[in-house]
């Protein structure tokens, strides 16, 4: 008979209905609130079994420690914030993986925030968070509102930029350049031999980057009846499917360049749809090498990055920063990290 597991009942604290504070739980435990103090932030001070009793109060009272108090005492929260555009699909997996490893195992914690490729909306999370006292903050791109510059630089906490390069950074960037994608992938695709081009991209500013990039490096080459359809973000397989019945309505590509994998693999499915043979009838082309981009059929080229150094780095330079023997005082050290990218070619195009 399977034995049967009954939730033990928490004591009883005297005005229960407010927090539990740290005074509770070294009531529990029948220790002073310092010995509670030095067992949850220097274990190593603490004898074991003193420990083991501090854990288990803390488990029975439920017992929260504030950690923005401490922050406050110390000038130091441990906590670095992360502004993405989407997790709708796993292009930044890796990095945001990386990332938080990195700084785990030194001790910080990480707070994800949405920016949903809106800038204003990346100034007011931005706004909400400094209110917090992050220790640190990595944006995804470059491209931010003038708030958000000056708000940040005011701030004098380390910022790294991610997924992107410049030459003016509020702080630290660790990426690759956009523009520097599509040059390779139009002067690649054309060394394969293809002339009729169409586009699909969503309204991510990168994304139209690399794919305005990509067709003015085409115009260079005499290839200018390019067919190019935006979609609102985030990528979607719907969107790529979209893309392509719009480009086929008006024009017959050979190739159709995706801003993203995701896009790209939708393109492949309506292609299907309609009994178009890829690449024979029409090549595909993505971008960033998803994880399942070599396993769909046709396997897809691509653009591979390099998410997860992208992320090891910003971690390692955040931790340098922090443990810079003088303190962070706003100084700007000269971090611009360019990480590249891969072309990689599959049975799609």
């Amino acid at each position: 008979m399977a034995k049967k597991y009954e939730r033990k009942q928490a004591p009883v604290i005297a005005g229960a209905a407010k927090s539990v504070t740290l005074i509770d739980v070294a009531r529990v435990a029948g220790v002073a609130p310092m010995t509670v103090s030095r067992a949850l932030n220097r274990p190593e001070l603490v004898r074991s079994d003193t420990q083991r009793k501090v854990i288990e109060a803390v488990r029975a009272t439920g017992y929260v420690p504030n950690m923005l108090a401490g922050g406050l005492a110390s000038s130091k929260s441990h906590l670095v914030a992360i502004l993405l555009p989407t997790i709708a699909n796993s292009i930044f997996s890796d990095t945001v993986q990386a990332l938080m490893d990195g700084l785990t195992t030194s001790g910080y914690q990480t707070l994800l925030g949405l920016t949903g490729y809106s800038t204003s909306r990346e100034e007011a999370l931005v706004e909400a968070i400094l209110g917090r006292r992050p220790d640190g903050i990595v944006l995804a791109g470059t491209s931010h509102t003038d708030a958000t510059i000056e708000r940040l630089t005011k701030a004098k906490i380390p910022v790294v930029e991610i997924w992107d390069l410049t030459d003016n950074p509020i702080d630290m960037v660790i990426g690759f350049s956009h523009e520097k994608v599509g040059v390779a992938v139009a002067r690649h695709l054309i060394r394969k031999g293809y002339q009729r081009f169409g586009i699909v991209s969503v309204d991510d500013p990168r994304g139209l980057r690399r794919c305005e990039s990509l067709k003015n490096e085409l115009a260079k080459h005499g290839i200018v009846d390019t067919s190019f359809e935006v979609l609102p973000a985030p990528a979607t397989l719907q969107g790529g499917r979209e893309g392509l019945t719009r480009i086929l309505a008006s024009s017959s590509p050979e190739i159709v360049v995706c801003s993203s994998d995701t896009l790209a693999q939708g393109v492949l499915a309506e292609a299907a749809s309609r009994g178009l043979n890829v690449p024979r009838d029409v090549a595909v082309m993505g971008f960033g090498d998803l994880n399942t981009a070599a396993h769909v059929c046709p396997a897809l080229s691509t653009v591979r990055v390099d998410g997860a150094t992208i992320g090891k780095n910003a971690a390692e330079a955040l931790l340098t920063r922090f443990a810079a023997e003088s303190g962070y005082e706003g100084e700007r050290l000269n971090v611009r990290i360019d990480t590249g990218f891969t072309i990689v070619d599959r049975e799609s195009a």
